[in-house]
């Protein structure tokens, strides 16, 4: 029976049947979907499940985060069994047989006693190469091993070496690995930098449907961590180095292989595999599936993921330290803008205190707007350096987009009557709810619109249009701005949406139109700009076109053009 299992999460336990719905059966945060997930990250209607056929599919339904299958986003995708679904933090897994598949459950345990596996072999990092000759081999075998082995090298530091997502690395290590080797299961497990303790990052089994745990010996993890050493163990071997302490759990695994993986700066985890053949087998074989060569590959591929993981993490490191040399850049610069808000707001207030001094009304109201509209300048470049500064997730939810724009022609009206100038905006009659981020389409729109009124200030005939169009063939919503300023020649326009690049002098900060551009391409769209010196530009700003079904009743956009 073909079923969904929620294997991490706050729904943590939870099985859903897919073959009692019939049609998509929706995943996300409202009650109405099939499966209802209580994740802060996860969308209002996140992705879908469909039959196709005799097996199921799973599709994005144009979500914040995205959809991952085994740790790949997708867009549509069809399900085997032992999937995994990542949506939000929870993580759930496709079974066809309605079995909870051993995915992401590593425990680490401590035995007292001695029977159990023991170390059969352990080996550093630097003892000879990759290649290993026994004196009965011929030179062929020892060539031809030698040419397998360094075709893995070359494949593994080729897998890490297209990917900056640890998750993702280290599942590509591992499906690698499994290739190589003969094991039934393997994880890797990282340390975490503040508490030194082990965290499993990736799982993988052969076969799907094991509903247990698997449990890796504190003893042998102690040993790898502390030594440095990879090692080797067995079921039908003794070590007398673990005489009198604990042993490896005996949990029907034949052989294991745990080995560190040793970067350039320290141990950043171990990676482990094992089998699951019963002893009384692995007795009347004879032979271990397991051997030094593996040991020596699985070490070398340890190293090679670490070293991965460090370039990882360093990188992300430095874009973070880079965005807040951005943020101190920002700060410096934009401080003389800042001291002269602070002036025009003492300036406001000191007229204020004279209106009331002397009861005049007029002096009053003049003292007021120059305050009020100095503070508008603080808090939009308040909200600019927060929006430039942190990366965010765009928050989609059904929104009235003709109401918006509306909003914000209203809201420059009061400075546009004070300049003199006509503002065209003849709302779309037909235009349904979208499905957008409002408070950052807001941010980025208002941008536009205020820097178009300060293109067309002290020019003839100032004018400043706004329209919204619905390109359905593209699948694209655009907003368009025009104004009859100056215009930009060529070189300009190139460098117009790059950080503090203004063409307003002293008065532009160049943070609005890159904020918009960062706004708009997190929504998946982006921001054009068109310009003829002497003739006005022209700004489109465009994301993708989501209609919503959530439109209430009686809603229209106004009638008429808003004077």
């Amino acid at each position: 029976m073909p079923s969904l299992f929620v294997i991490q999460g706050f729904n943590k336990g939870a099985r859903y049947d897919l073959t009692a719905h019939e049609g998509a059966m929706c995943i996300g945060r409202e009650s109405g979907n099939f499966v209802q997930l209580d994740d802060n990250e996860v969308s209002r209607r996140h992705a879908e499940i469909r039959r196709v056929g005799a097996g199921f599919v799973v599709g994005d339904l144009k979500s914040s985060n995205g959809t991952y299958l085994n740790n790949r986003k997708v867009e549509r995708a069809e399900l085997a069994s032992g999937d995994q679904i990542q949506i939000g933090r929870t993580v759930m897994v496709y079974s066809k047989d309605n079995e909870v598949p051993s995915v992401g459950l590593v425990d680490i345990v401590a035995t007292q006693g001695h029977e159990g596996s023991r170390i059969v072999r352990s080996m550093r990092d630097d003892e000879e190469n990759l290649a290993v000759f026994a004196p009965d081999d011929t030179q062929n075998r020892w060539l031809a091993r030698a040419r397998s082995n360094v075709q893995v090298m070359y494949r593994t530091a080729l897998a890490v070496s297209h990917t900056l997502d640890i998750d993702e690395l280290l599942g590509r290590v591992l499906q690698l690995v499994f290739e190589w080797v003969e094991a039934d299961r393997g994880c890797v497990m990282l340390l975490d930098p503040e508490t030194k303790q082990l965290r499993t990052k990736a799982r993988r089994d052969r076969k799907v449907g094991d509903t247990t745990s698997m449990a890796i010996s504190r003893t042998i993890l102690d040993y790898v961590l502390d030594r440095g050493e990879g090692v080797l163990t067995s079921d039908a071997q003794d070590d007398d180095r673990f005489s009198s302490g604990n042993s490896v759990l005996r949990t029907g695994v034949r052989e294991a292989i745990c080995v560190p993986m040793q970067g350039r700066y320290g141990t950043v985890g171990v990676m482990y595999v094992d089998t699951m053949v019963p002893l009384a087998e692995s007795i009347e074989s004879g032979q271990r599936r397991f051997t030094d060569e593996h040991l020596k590959l699985m070490i070398a591929i340890g190293h090679q993921a670490a070293l991965a993981v460090e370039d990882t993490t360093y990188y992300s490191a430095m874009v973070q330290s880079e965005r807040l040399a951005g943020v101190g850049q920002t700060i410096a610069t934009l401080s003389h803008h800042i001291k002269n808000i602070l002036q025009g707001i003492r300036g406001g207030s000191y007229l204020v205190e004279m209106g009331l001094e002397n009861d005049d009304a007029g002096v009053l109201r003049k003292g007021w707007d120059i305050v009020a509209r100095n503070q508008n300048k603080i808090s939009s470049l308040v909200m600019d350096m927060l929006s430039f500064s942190k990366e965010r997730e765009p928050d989609p939810v059904p929104s009235d987009l003709v109401a918006l724009v509306t909003d914000i022609a209203e809201t420059v009206q009061q400075r546009a009557d004070e300049a003199g100038i006509t503002i065209h905006w003849d709302p779309p009659q037909d235009l349904p709810w979208l499905i957008f981020d409002p408070e950052g389409i807001s941010r980025a729109v208002l941008n536009v619109v205020s820097n178009a009124l300060d293109a067309v200030e002290d020019r003839p005939d100032p004018t400043v249009e706004i329209k919204v169009e619905r390109d359905r063939q593209a699948g694209l919503v655009r907003i368009v701005v025009v104004d009859n300023g100056a215009g930009m020649d060529a070189e300009t326009l190139a460098t117009v949406f790059n950080l503090f690049v203004s063409t307003k002098g002293s008065r532009g900060t160049g943070l609005g139109l890159t904020v918009s551009r960062k706004i708009l391409r997190e929504h998946g769209g982006d921001i054009r700009a068109t310009s003829t010196p002497g003739a006005g530009s022209t700004f489109t700003l465009e994301f993708p076109l989501q209609e919503s079904a959530d439109e209430p009743a009686g809603n229209t956009a106004p009638d008429g053009p808003v004077p």
